[in-house]
């Protein structure tokens, strides 16, 4: 029954009559205002389209990682402020999509990810360049890193680290493989992993899923679905796509997968961890620096000396300097010593003056270093 409030406090049902007059007059303010919006998007637009050419002109990047960050800076701020009806995620995902098909009035990117369709790895790239570019699924990072290299693609989109297994190391193999292939951004996705299937909890038999979902899921799986067989396959599509197909099946996948196949979903935010979380690395063939946003990273990877100290040395340099550290790893050198290779991205921009003046003195320490980029710091989404 639809009521409204009398000024004493007391609710009072509205005539049939009088609540269609309400809405016809609450939509027609509906229908104004989204001819508004509609006029300022094309503006925008158009002005999009006049930076677009000036970029052309001077030989400029199209995708300005910075410049978006900073878009998205300001709306947070001022969403905040307004303290509106609409959480922050939705507002995100309307000026992501406004400034992909904006983007694209200069020119549509390629961007190669690793496949299939609704993995975490495409649900990264959607989150990053929204739906107005060219996505072209691949079957392993490797490949992701080829097709930039060969430059068949303009980014490619790969998995960095998660916050339950830490380092992806395909990834570090193929930046140690090919180190022209610089970061031009980052993605910080929180994953969310759902059970899936078209049967009940206790029909379960098998449950389906990349090994690193099924790792960040075990606690929960070990106590809802103990009877179960965990079976590793190559993607969460995959693994949704098998539990669409086989009998007492499901599968862990995001929320867009069991759309996508038309799987009932069981169980939601299964993961054992509310923090999880995976990051990623945008990657290109990098022509020019990306420009500072004030509140940026940089990422290198460096060799040291095969001697006692060498690594607190280098380390050290980063101490005396007053810089951050926000990761670290180490993987095996390609070379015939026992030697390794530092990957470390810490806070600040290349052309800080004190990041400058450490990159410098790392330089000087060390057998190798590869400055493997400066990005804008991403805001964790999804």
């Amino acid at each position: 029954m639809t009521t409204t409030r009398k000024s004493d406090g007391a609710n009072t049902a509205l005539s049939p009559a009088r609540a269609a007059a309400n809405l016809k007059v609450l939509r027609t303010q509906i229908d104004k205002l989204d001819l508004q919006i509609l006029k300022l998007i094309n503006e925008r637009a158009g002005l999009a389209a006049d930076i677009g050419r000036v970029k052309t002109d001077h030989g400029t990047e199209v995708f300005s990682p910075a410049r978006e960050e900073e878009v998205l800076k300001n709306i947070q701020d001022a969403h905040e402020k307004g303290k509106g009806p609409l959480d922050f995620e939705t507002v995100r995902a309307v000026f992501r999509e406004l400034m992909s098909g904006s983007r694209a009035l200069q020119k549509v990117l390629k961007v190669a990810y690793l496949g299939p369709e609704y993995s975490y790895s495409y649900l990264a790239a959607v989150e990053r360049f929204g739906q107005k570019v060219d996505l072209i699924k691949v079957g392993n990072i490797a490949a992701v890193f080829e097709d930039v290299n060969r430059g068949q693609v303009d980014y490619g989109v790969v998995p960095l680290e998660n916050s339950t297994d830490g380092r992806v190391a395909d990834t570090l193999d193929m930046f140690l493989r090919l180190p022209q292939i610089k970061i031009a951004a980052e993605i910080r996705l929180r994953i969310h992993h759902c059970l899936m299937a078209n049967c009940e909890q206790q029909e379960i038999r098998r449950v389906y899923s990349k090994e690193q979902a099924l790792s960040q899921c075990r606690n929960w799986l070990s106590k809802n679905a103990p009877h179960a067989q965990l079976v590793t396959v190559s993607s969460t599509t995959v693994a949704a796509e098998t539990a669409q197909q086989e009998r007492g099946a499901a599968a862990v996948a995001s929320r867009q997968a069991a759309a996508k196949y038309g799987l009932r979903i069981l169980f939601e935010n299964i993961e054992d961890s509310p923090y999880n979380e995976t990051r990623f690395a945008v990657i290109s063939l990098q022509k020019e620096r990306q420009a500072k946003s004030g509140n940026d990273k940089t990422a290198v990877m460096f060799r040291i000396p095969h001697q006692p100290g060498s690594l607190v040395e280098a380390l050290d340099i980063f101490k005396q300097n007053k810089i951050n550290l926000t990761w670290i790893e180490s993987f095996p050198a390609k070379v015939a010593k026992p030697e390794y290779v530092f990957f470390v991205d810490f806070e600040g921009h290349a052309e800080d003056p004190k990041v400058s003046r450490a990159l410098k003195a790392l330089q000087e320490h060390c057998e190798e270093v590869n400055v493997l980029g400066s990005f804008p710091m991403a805001m964790a989404s999804g």
